[in-house]
């Protein structure tokens, strides 16, 4: 990070200084060709890290959230207008490079900022109200320039995680095609870092390897975890309509054979074997999230789990090296909050700064 950009606890902050200096700086002079629909050029991003003093293959989340946020300043100020001065601090829980999507929380928080501080997109918060969300349109609008962060943080991603952050619930993924799941209910969750680290390029390169090695084998599986989604999303789009206590057997056995299948591709890792171990003993059911490899897994939790089981299990897992989380899936996407719905220790955070 450049001294105008500070990693502060868990934020990132940039501060009108940088912002002034990105806008008027004779080094970027030449970056005018934006596009919303085209990834950055090569030029674009070097010349950028030239700007910042960002070394060549930096991949540290300081100097990629630094990049990602030059890039967007300056493209969206160039077709929308200049953004105005503004301090910008990033807060966040979500620990970076465990498959949890924080590039991608980041870059849709800081497209919606910079839209909305350019006049790009409404203001929809009003008088006396906590919380508020923008229209269809404007959520499309921050979307794409959301996509746009997570390009020049990963340079070719699917899009599923910028979209989810942006419309929140659950989606559909499937052959490069986003669709919103509709009616799906909020879940409760354990969410356990296992603190290994992985390479998704190297776990997706292992599984392409596979299937051209044993395909009659291979295809199969993956055409069996292609049910288990579909079954899962009937459950899922089923429960708000009628919430019965059934639907959390079903899931629970879909976790355990998606998990076991995960493993059949080679995308399993023996702390992922452990946690699962762990939260069993307890009587809960996990499976691996994102890439797999290390990384996290989540546990599901019942409305009717005790309080005491969760922090046994939580007890235990801390016990192996982990992290854990209580949290909830299939919650609303970004939302502009007053500072009085904010929690103690963001505003903390942003007192402080």
């Amino acid at each position: 990070m450049t001294g105008d950009a500070a990693l502060v606890n868990t934020a990132f902050k940039f501060n009108n200084f940088l912002v002034s200096k990105c806008l008027n700086s004779p080094l970027l002079a030449s970056i005018a060709d934006f596009d919303e629909s085209k990834p950055p050029s090569v030029e674009q991003l070097d010349t950028l890290k030239e700007f910042a003093g960002i070394a060549a293959g930096a991949s540290a989340p300081e100097s990629l959230a630094t990049l990602a946020f030059l890039y967007m300043c300056l493209a969206i100020s160039a077709k929308y207008g200049d953004v105005p001065s503004v301090d910008i601090l990033v807060w966040s829980e979500l620990p970076t490079g465990a498959g949890l999507g924080s590039s991608a929380a980041y870059a849709v928080c800081l497209a919606a900022a910079l839209l909305t501080a350019c006049g790009a997109i409404s203001c929809p918060l009003k008088e006396g109200e906590s919380t508020a969300r923008w229209t269809e349109e404007e959520l499309t609008l921050i979307n794409s320039w959301a996509f746009q962060g997570e390009r020049v943080i990963h340079g070719n991603p699917s899009g599923v995680d910028n979209a989810v952050g942006t419309w929140g619930g659950a989606l559909r993924y499937q052959s490069g095609k986003i669709i919103p799941l509709k009616r799906v209910p909020t879940l409760r969750i354990l969410l356990t870092n296992t603190k290994v680290p992985r390479s998704t390029k190297v776990l997706v390169a292992g599984v392409k390897e596979k299937i051209l090695k044993f395909p009659a084998i291979m295809n199969p599986v993956l055409d069996s975890i292609d049910a288990i989604s579909q079954e899962c999303q009937s459950v899922l789009e089923a429960m708000p309509a009628n919430p019965s206590p059934e639907y959390y057997p079903v899931l629970e056995e879909l976790f355990d054979i998606n998990q076991h299948h995960l493993n059949v591709i080679g995308v399993g890792h023996p702390s992922l074997d452990r946690l699962c171990r762990v939260t069993a003993s307890h009587g809960l059911h996990s499976k691996l999230t994102g890439a797999g490899g290390g990384g996290c897994g989540i546990t599901l939790l019942r409305p009717d789990t005790s309080p005491l089981a969760v922090e046994s299990a939580k007890r235990d897992l801390c016990a192996c090296g982990f992290e854990c989380w209580e949290t909830n899936i299939g919650a609303p996407g970004v939302t502009l909050h007053s500072s009085s719905s904010l929690n103690a220790e963001v505003l903390h955070a942003l007192s402080e700064n």
